[in-house]
């Protein structure tokens, strides 16, 4: 069996993307001997390198690839080692132009990019499994060698192409699926607009139409498009496993709903020996370091738990956003040990140095163009010391508090056309659900709807449009069970096939929350409403109102005003051995904290001791120890409660009573006992 981790990597990972080959090799030296002034444990090389790999077809060169290994090597340097099928040679392309994508639109996309595959296409599978297949043979046992790491970034900027090949496949993977040609029929509900079929031949993917496609075939396609880069990865992968037994193969994902929304990630999780993240803070004037803990929060879960791994983020500013923003002094560390503390043992950058030229020479870097004498660089160097300080947490977990249901599945399916209202956004709603419970300081896991939640005292579905009857029936399994559940409007809608389970609304969920809901009624651009509670208060919701009808439920806050006026806003449902709250408009933080405060009550969640906003404490504990993490995101020094005396890890300081945090800073305290 492969391992789970770098081979050989006895510390926290440190390190990058090394691209010598943009350099002579007169500058391999100096980097490696900055690579050991900095701390550097890992590097990750060979991700875009198949045109120097094999300059023609059939033709290789191993050369320069294995120097810069043993050179690694000798410097204990370990390697993250890429195969470099996300960019095949040019020769390729002006071989098999038929494996560049195709868009709904019938446009072919043409080679200078990258990514830019058509994962269908027998050609491409051929050559990705050689390169991989040569690579696997001549450094699977290299001394070098820690993990493998195959392809980069499946579904940026491309996961699925519209092409014949792609068609013939889809056909060929409606038929593995449904068996029957009836099946897609009855699934895809083709009496509507009659669209029936009577054979497979006559499918096609969901191009380009006049008006709307048919929503249950454009989610199968999402979902055909994914296993397909999942079966391109497993190939890869399980050359890597027979020719390199024991080492793990990972590929780096995109988690942060911010980043990717074409890959389902719970499938893709199951398949690597090594959960790998690359997270790229999103300057839209968000809180970013929020997006950051989610994305962390999700990686972790998307790994059952188990410690990841950072493979990418920035020492600074990118360069692919409208506005790219350096990151502030100090900022660098603190992003990275916020990963740490949420799961990853290490950090890793894009890119060790940075590029003269290409479209990413003003992304930012380990060594950056000014060179050593940089605040970069000197950032970095501290960086790496902190992290080999806190070596004894590589293998431990990280402790969640809360659960938080997500599925990429009703994701695709919610963002198809001719929905309610454009202005509903699952991604929103999760991440406004998020934030709440992060400015509660709690520690999420966020969970698939059908897995066990029997652990977690409250677990919140921020957007489920899509839900089995499976999943409507472990929500209400777990909250007869004892649990607390918060419910966010148009949830349990539709199931796996985008059809409207039968009868009222919200289908799945109509038992568990004890109600049903009439008729949706979502508001025009700018409208609001207020909501009113029993004591007089008052809160706002825009977006979405519902006609909402209590069958068992009992109504907590009532709409005030606008169509809705007199109906239920926010109702509780006491069911068994728990309670199930559901609101029906879109809150703001105001009235999401509320809610969720009374949630929070009626799953005796304990309350974590009083903490300034913006200082997160996370705790990760294992076999090694109990380790509490707070990372100070704020311009002002800040005092954190120690329930036990413990020794701070950066400092090497006894801690006792409250924990001084530096403003901007970070302090990890190895708990006593």
């Amino acid at each position: 069996m492969p391992e789970t981790s770098p081979r050989g990597l006895t510390r926290l990972a440190f390190g990058g993307d090394y691209n010598p080959e943009q350099w002579p090799e007169s500058v391999w030296q100096e980097d490696v001997r900055l690579m050991r002034e900095a701390g550097v444990t890992m590097v990750s090389v060979g991700i875009f390198s198949w045109a120097l790999l094999e300059p023609s077809p059939g033709v290789y060169d191993f050369g320069w690839l294995d120097r810069l290994l043993d050179l690694l090597h000798e410097h204990g340097i370990r390697a993250d080692l890429g195969t470099p099928t996300v960019c095949p040679p040019v020769w390729f392309y002006r071989a098999h132009p038929e494996a560049l994508p195709v868009t709904p639109g019938g446009v072919r996309h043409e080679f200078g990019s990258r990514a830019a595959i058509c994962h269908s296409n027998a050609d491409y599978r051929a050559a990705a499994a050689g390169i991989t297949t040569r690579l696997a043979e001549r450094y699977g046992d290299h001394p070098a060698l820690a993990m493998w790491h195959v392809h980069n970034e499946y579904g940026v900027p491309v996961s699925a192409c519209y092409c014949d090949s792609c068609a013939a496949h889809f056909r060929r993977w409606l038929e593995a699926t449904y068996a029957t040609v009836e099946a897609v029929n009855e699934a895809w509900g083709t009496a509507f607009w009659g669209q029936r079929y009577t054979d497979f031949e006559q499918i096609n993917p969901p191009r380009a139409t006049p008006t709307a496609v048919n929503p249950a075939q454009a989610l199968d396609y999402k979902r055909f498009a994914d296993a397909t880069m999942r079966e391109n990865f497993r190939m890869e992968r399980d050359i890597l496993h027979r020719l390199s037994p024991g080492i793990p193969v990972t590929t780096n994902f995109m988690t942060a709903l911010s980043q990717c929304d074409s890959v389902d990630y719970w499938a893709w999780g199951r398949e690597v020996d090594l959960v790998t993240n690359d997270h790229y803070l999103i300057t839209d004037g968000r809180r970013t370091h929020v997006n950051l803990a989610m994305a962390a929060d999700l990686t972790r879960s998307v790994a059952g738990g188990a410690p990841w791994l950072l493979l990418e983020h920035s020492t600074s500013g990118v360069n692919w956003q409208p506005r790219n923003p350096a990151k502030a002094p100090g900022q660098m560390a603190r992003n990275s040990l916020a990963h740490v503390a949420r799961g990853s043992d290490g950090a890793l950058f894009f890119q060790w140095r940075q590029s003269r030229r290409g479209a990413e020479k003003f992304h930012s870097a380990m060594l950056p163009h000014g060179g050593t004498g940089t605040r970069v660089w000197r950032e970095v160097v501290e960086l790496g010391a902190a992290l080999d300080s806190l070596g004894q947490v590589r293998g431990t977990r990280t402790q969640a508090d809360v659960a938080v249901l997500w599925d990429w599945h009703s994701w695709w399916a919610q963002n198809l056309e001719w929905r309610p209202s454009e202005d509903h956004d699952a991604r929103e709603r999760a991440d406004a659900f998020y934030e709440a419970l992060y400015d509660r300081h709690l520690t999420v896991d966020f969970a698939h709807p059908e897995a066990d939640l029997s652990r977690y005292p409250l677990v919140v579905v921020p957007a489920l449009y899509l839900m089995t009857e499976a999943a409507g029936d472990n929500l209400k399994e777990y909250v007869e069970g004892g649990g607390t559940l918060v419910v966010s409007y148009f949830s349990g809608i539709v199931d796996e096939h985008d059809a409207v389970h039968e009868g009222p609304y919200p289908g799945a969920l109509r038992d568990v929350l004890g109600l049903t809901v009439e008729e949706f009624s979502p508001l025009l651009q700018g409208q609001s409403v207020r909501v009113s509670g029993p004591d007089g208060s008052e809160l706002s919701g825009d977006v979405w109102t519902e006609f909402v009808v209590p069958r068992g439920a009992e109504t907590v806050w009532t709409y005030a005003d606008g169509l809705t006026a007199g109906h239920p806003a926010v109702t509780r449902h006491r069911l068994g051995e728990g309670t199930a709250w559901y609101v029906s408009t879109r809150l703001g933080a105001e009235g999401l904290d509320a809610l969720l405060g009374w949630a929070i009550e009626d799953a005796r969640v304990a309350p974590h001791a009083d903490l300034p906003r913006d200082v997160e404490v996370v705790r990760r504990t294992g076999e090694s120890g109990s380790y509490l993490f707070a990372v100070n995101h704020t311009a002002s020094d800040a005092k954190v409660p120690l329930e036990a005396h413990g020794t701070e890890l950066l400092t090497g300081e006894r801690a006792a009573g409250r924990l001084e945090v530096p403003a901007g800073a970070v302090r990890v305290v190895r708990l006593d006992g």
